[in-house]
């Protein structure tokens, strides 16, 4: 598909900025990079390329309300197809840029076609990680959740009564595990490290939510990897475990991390270390280049670090068009993420590395609860269930560069809106 708007142009006086800028990916990133470069000008060429047959679409939703029903496709769509004609931004879908050429500034489609570009914008995102054919991954009944075709297929399996086995017990398996239970079906869940959320939460978060989903029939199992998948003729039968359980299954969703896309960038001799290398203005080890969104990598609190949120995918595309258009704006990240299970919203902000002590704050509504992080004195990130305004003080005051302590955290006749 092919969307291109040949209305005049506004006669706006134009900023300095390259005549054609090709974004190579066609998500959150690339539709926030192109919105903001036409915002800064009217005349430059802006081109989006995207592997598959659709406009750039939300991903967040894809395993809860897409999968669902409770969304169309329609409401998905970071923007209608008129926005596009519109703005005179084209989007050439279900194509893959195969190569590019840094020298002769161009790019290399899977159907021969090269393109010239000034500038260049990797906001190619992120795959999903699979299980190895040897196992089962293979089999036609075992899921992934990254794209719109994997949410369509896995939305088909919601049936009452059915048995699925998830693995992984990151954020996208315990909300695909929160929507299974919730349509009536018989939901086990593995996850290999000791705990569910290991990576990304304290122990105290994962028991809260472990508890949440114990309570809703998910059977869980920690500590203990999936050996293989069972099944015939293409579809599973069964997930066999490293201790020798035996968990009969009708289906199964691969929830164990994702990929930065990088592979091209690597080729064209970018810089890639766990992602596309990315300065503070945005740009590539090429200056000509630039990457944002699940990507790129980038020095955050002296750490090469890739931030995975819809926040970092706006903020990141938006500051690397406004350097295209000259402003050399440095990016400063404030990261924040949520996850929905049940009727439970997560909302977290900062980061939580490093952490050597935890605070719980029960908040004002039943059920609600926050899990402040310190290293030492220093306030790190916060972990909010249910209890919104926790989670915005915590994320202004980090945003604001403010300090809580760990004794103010844990006073509950202390108002923490008044400390900020």
């Amino acid at each position: 598909m092919v969307c291109y708007l040949t209305t005049l142009l506004l006669g706006k006086e134009q900023s300095n900025m390259s005549n054609s800028i090709i974004i190579i990916g066609a998500g959150q990133a690339a539709a926030s990079c192109a919105a903001r470069l036409r915002q800064k000008n009217q005349s430059c060429e802006i081109t989006i390329i995207g592997e598959e047959p659709h406009l750039p679409y939300q991903r967040p939703p894809l395993s809860k309300k897409y999968a669902t029903g409770d969304m169309t496709l329609d409401q998905l769509l970071l923007r209608p197809e008129d926005w596009y004609e519109q703005n005179q931004i084209s989007c050439i879908s279900n194509q893959r840029v195969t190569s590019v050429d840094t020298t002769q500034k161009t790019a290399t489609l899977e159907n021969s076609e090269t393109l010239s570009w000034d500038k260049l914008v990797f906001a190619t995102g992120s795959k999903a990680r699979a299980l190895p054919d040897a196992i089962g991954g293979n089999l036609n009944s075992v899921y992934l959740l990254r794209s719109l075709d994997d949410a369509d297929n896995f939305a088909g399996e919601l049936l009452e009564n059915r048995r699925v086995v998830i693995v992984g017990g990151g954020y996208i398996g315990l909300e695909a595990a929160a929507v299974c239970a919730s349509r009536g079906l018989k939901v086990t869940l593995i996850e290999a490290a000791d705990r569910i959320l290991q990576r990304v939460a304290c122990s105290n978060t994962s028991d809260w939510f472990r508890s949440l989903h114990t309570s809703r029939g998910v059977t869980i199992h920690e500590g203990v990897g999936l050996e293989t998948f069972e099944g015939s003729e293409g579809k599973i039968s069964a997930a066999i475990l490293a201790d020798g359980t035996r968990i009969d299954a009708d289906f199964a969703l691969v929830g164990i991390g994702i990929i930065p896309n990088a592979e091209i960038a690597l080729d064209a001799g970018l810089e890639v270390e766990g992602g596309i290398i990315a300065n503070e203005y945005c740009q590539t080890s090429n200056p000509d280049i630039y990457a944002a969104g699940d990507c790129a990598a980038f020095q955050y609190k002296d750490e090469v670090t890739r931030l995975e949120s819809v926040q970092n995918a706006i903020d990141q595309a938006e500051c690397a068009a406004d350097n295209i258009a000259g402003e050399a704006r440095e990016y400063k990240p404030y990261p924040w993420f949520w996850s929905d299970q049940y009727d439970v919203k997560l909302q977290i902000a900062g980061l939580n590395r490093g952490y050597d002590k935890i605070i719980t704050r029960v908040g004002d509504r039943e059920g609600s609860m926050a899990h402040f992080y310190f290293k030492g004195d220093t306030f790190l990130a916060v972990d909010a269930m249910n209890d919104p305004r926790t989670y915005m003080v915590g994320k202004k005051m980090l945003e604001a560069g403010k300090n809580i302590t760990r004794e103010q955290a844990a006073d509950k006749s202390i108002q923490l809106k008044s400390l900020l």
